[in-house]
């Protein structure tokens, strides 16, 4: 909570509402002011700030609503200019308290599909995630007299989106300001410098809002035309830049095309136990497989060039567990094309360690290459101190191994096609895409089971994500779900097939293969760092100035 003054009027004026307080001298055993308790002092700053919380708790909500599955992206920029006005002339640490009540309920809104795990696991990821909107909060307060505040501003949600996707065990991406603009003027903005840009041109488009905004404030009952100008200037540039992605060229021409089928088997039901019966999910996809290789025989659809199937769509181990090598071979042989397989693979030497694996199946060699995901998920794909946290939780024996992190970019050769191999929550970082396409991916494949999360929100967030991507690198985006959603994804963003959730289908279509690569490709994260050093910057020097001015007003007492 901020501490703004913790000094009352009663203690102030030396009385409380009984009468005075009695002071050292007039035969009071007191030798120096009696100061009210710390509960009422709490109490007056809770009443104080309670209006200011109780707007920023209802902008955090409506930013939420900026993201899938709501997709009401201009609420972002709403959100974005009410946080600024709400940190504007703030102390820093009213600046934390206004950032984390508005930090704590946009991510109870965004990730409410955790409450499949617990509701706990909902509130116990919001409230951490919150403490870095909490440290946003201070510097927007900190930055907020300096000139220029809207390019400080939209710096800092950079500097902010950057320590979160990093910190701690790697970082939580989700819910950054352009995975809500994935389908908006912002997103051509990302073919330039990828997910950092739109999150800057957002901000910046939202700070300038705010600034418009306080400035008719404060014309109000005393303004003229001239005064109004800023504002007007301010909603002009607010304006621009939200027009300004539609100037940014998206490259889609293709240098090649390649046939795929992608195949949704689908699960036994959502949520924690989706697995089923040992089996089940390898023969959903089998069978699905083998109903295209059918339709193909009867010239009903074309022949694929690939297939792809989903992660964990093999429940077993297809190398250590006969049955399932089998049954996915007969399905490969019956397509006669190579399909990409997602199984979870034991360690060879490391006793309860997995590979989460994407394995390209030949319908003559069998098992091939292989691409293990590199970023499993804390607490959900690995325990962290799990013999400590384990006699804590025991949530956590539901996670009986760990999975293992692999060790390079998930560049395939599958049949005539070089794709990028990208597993379920990696989409949602930067630089593991952006590796997988500069190896050579010329289209990119994510593989997912959100199985779990079925019907909660989670599968549409995540299929943003892969919107934003394919106009990020330019690349054609095919999504695999073991229950949705699958789907195919143009390289200007446009969805152009799509299976819904716990439907067992499969999509046929061509795509593009292209080779030219976009100038985010090719800049990487320099941006993003070039951005998030000129917010942090933008700290010291609003605490720099702030210590000279307190040193001349401390001149000008004596």
């Amino acid at each position: 909570m901020p501490s703004g003054s913790d000094t009352t009027e009663e203690a102030v004026s030396g009385s409380t509402p009984d009468g005075p307080v009695p002071t050292a001298g007039t035969g009071s055993p007191a030798a120096v002011p009696v100061r009210p308790g710390r509960a009422r002092r709490l109490a007056a700053l809770a009443r104080r700030e309670a209006p200011r919380t109780g707007l920023a708790v209802l902008a955090g909500l409506v930013l939420g609503l900026a993201f899938p599955p709501y997709d009401l992206w201009p609420l972002s920029l709403v959100a974005v200019a009410a946080l600024s006005l709400l940190t504007r002339g703030r102390t820093a640490r009213q600046g934390a308290w206004t950032g984390f009540a508005f930090g704590l309920p946009f991510f109870l809104i965004l990730l409410k599909w955790l409450h499949v795990v617990g509701w706990d696991a909902v509130v116990g990821l919001s409230i951490a995630e919150a403490f870095f909107l909490a440290l946003l909060g201070a510097a927007l307060a900190v930055t907020s007299r300096l000139p220029g505040r809207p390019v400080w501003a939209a710096c800092l949600w950079v500097a902010e989106e950057w320590a979160r996707d990093r910190l701690p065990l790697g970082g939580f991406p989700w819910g950054r300001l352009a995975f809500a603009n994935t389908g908006s003027p912002f997103t051509p903005l990302a073919a330039l410098g990828g997910a950092p840009l739109v999150t800057f041109g957002v901000a910046l488009a939202g700070a300038l809002l705010a600034a418009c905004a306080a400035t008719l404030w404060g014309l109000r009952g005393n303004g003229s035309l001239r005064r109004a100008v800023p504002a007007v200037e301010a909603f002009g540039l607010a304006a621009a830049i939200t027009a300004a992605g539609v100037l940014v060229p998206v490259p889609t021409k293709a240098d090649d095309t390649v046939d795929i089928a992608v195949v949704q088997g689908n699960v036994q039901s959502p949520g924690m136990d989706f697995l089923g019966r040992p089996m089940m999910i390898t023969d959903n996809h089998a069978t699905a497989t083998e109903k295209l290789a059918a339709d193909v025989k009867a010239g009903r659809v074309r022949k694929p060039d690939l297939v792809i199937w989903p992660e964990n769509s093999s429940d077993l181990d297809p190398y250590k567990y006969p049955q399932a090598y089998d049954r996915i071979d007969e399905a490969v042989k019956a397509i006669n094309v190579p399909v990409l397989v997602g199984a979870l693979v034991d360690h060879p030497t490391k006793e309860g360690y997995v590979f989460n694996e994407g394995i390209v199946w030949d319908p003559k060699k069998g098992p091939g290459a292989s691409y293990t995901k590199q970023h499993p998920v804390p607490f959900g794909e690995y325990v962290p101190f799990r013999e400590q946290l384990s006699k804590i939780i025991t949530r956590f024996k539901r996670v009986p191994r760990n999975f293992y992190p692999g060790d390079h970019t998930g560049l395939l050769k599958v049949g005539p096609a070089r794709l990028g191999d990208v597993i379920c929550f990696e989409v949602a970082y930067d630089q593991i895409v952006h590796d997988t396409v500069n190896a050579g991916a010329r289209a990119l494949v994510i593989q997912t089971n959100n199985a779990t999360y079925g019907r909660t929100g989670q599968p549409e967030q995540q299929l943003a994500m892969s919107k934003l991507r394919a106009v990020e690198h330019g690349r054609a985006v095919v999504t695999a779900a073991t229950s949705g959603i699958s789907a195919v994804v143009a390289p200007d963003g446009t969805i152009t097939h799509r299976i819904p959730e716990f439907t067992q289908g499969v999509v046929s279509a061509r795509i593009p293969l292209r080779d030219e690569t976009t100038l985010a490709d090719r800049v990487g994260a320099a941006p993003e760092w070039a951005l998030a050093i000129v917010g942090l910057l933008s700290c010291a020097a609003a605490a720099v100035l702030g210590r000279r001015g307190r040193t001349k007003d401390e001149k000008g007492q004596q």
